[in-house]
């Protein structure tokens, strides 16, 4: 079962980052459509929320890195500290961004749901573990 929450997870990434860059172009362009795909953007996002959550509660990266290493040994190490912290708090903040954005897009306030979308955007980029990151990469598509 943890493998394939952890494939969902991932798959999910890509579906919410499709969508954020939708929804950011659509706002950007002042687009009606933003509705709908603000809508499935805040579905996605909360819906990897939940998984994520449940993975770091019960994997062993996450809570249980400061469980058997301590918070100070966690802090000391990037790679430890980035699955500990900054991943968790870094998507936290996106998916808050992106839940708020999805409110001024159903009020088709433009300008302010492309600002929100494109602070989640950079926030969300610089907290996935990408392939080249060093120590923290995962590959494109575990398990393909």
């Amino acid at each position: 079962m943890t493998t394939g929450l952890l494939h969902t997870h991932n798959i999910l990434r890509w579906i919410i980052l499709v969508f954020l860059l939708v929804s950011l172009f659509q706002a950007m362009g002042k687009s009606p459509g933003i509705r709908k795909s603000s809508l499935w953007l805040l579905i996605a996002s909360h819906i990897t929320l939940i998984i994520g959550l449940y993975q770091y509660f019960t994997g062993s990266f996450g809570y249980k890195l400061i469980e058997s290493n301590g918070a100070g040994e966690v802090m000391k190490n990037a790679t430890l500290r980035f699955w500990a912290v900054e991943h968790i708090t870094g998507m936290l903040i996106a998916i808050v961004l992106i839940t708020i954005g999805r409110g001024r897009a159903k009020k088709l306030n433009y300008k302010a749901a492309s600002w929100l979308f494109l602070f989640a955007l950079i926030i969300m980029l610089a907290s996935i573990p990408w392939p080249f990151r060093d120590g923290i990469g995962r590959p494109w598509f575990p398990g393909m």
